[in-house]
């Protein structure tokens, strides 16, 4: 019986210890993420679209609450400089990560809770979730390219209010 235990308890580390050391790996890959998340709510906060789409690949796509495709880093800059200075024009937006979820080692998928104060209108279709508060769902799919985190893809959808 004692032969069993040490054996036993041999099997439970090996199985374990990867699953360990897959967590501690990720645990500085979420700091990243958090960060990234962080500083690109600064960004928005100073109404900045080139700093606000400095961590979007070249060739990304991103779906704003409007339902629109922007393709490429290029044009999501441009949409957005273009509604800092119109209907977003000193905005505040706090985010909330809700949950990352890495379904490969250099791939995440990060859902964020964007709550925006401060605008002056809205897109078509699109009204706030409470009053004076746009509440959003932000899921990006991000790659780590050269030991860096990019979005890769960005889709934000529009909480709607409460009848």
């Amino acid at each position: 019986m004692t032969r069993i235990v040490p054996a036993t308890s041999l099997l439970a580390l090996l199985f374990l210890f990867p699953t360990a050391c897959a967590d501690a790996s990720h645990t500085q890959d979420e700091m990243e993420l958090r960060q990234l998340v962080a500083v690109q709510s600064e960004a928005w906060n100073r109404g900045d679209a080139t700093a606000w789409t400095q961590d979007f690949t070249q060739d990304s796509d991103f779906i704003n609450i409007a339902g629109s495709l922007f393709e490429g880093r290029a044009e999501i800059e441009q949409r957005h400089a273009a509604i800092f200075s119109t209907i977003f024009k000193g905005s505040q937006v706090k985010v909330t990560v809700r949950r990352i979820v890495f379904p490969e080692a250099d791939i995440a998928v990060v859902d964020t809770v964007h709550e925006l104060t401060g605008h002056s209108g809205l897109p078509p279709g699109v009204q706030n979730t409470e009053p004076g508060l746009l509440r959003t769902q932000m899921k990006y799919v991000m790659k780590k390219v050269s030991g860096q985190w990019r979005i890769i893809a960005g889709h934000n959808t529009d909480v709607k209010p409460r009848p």
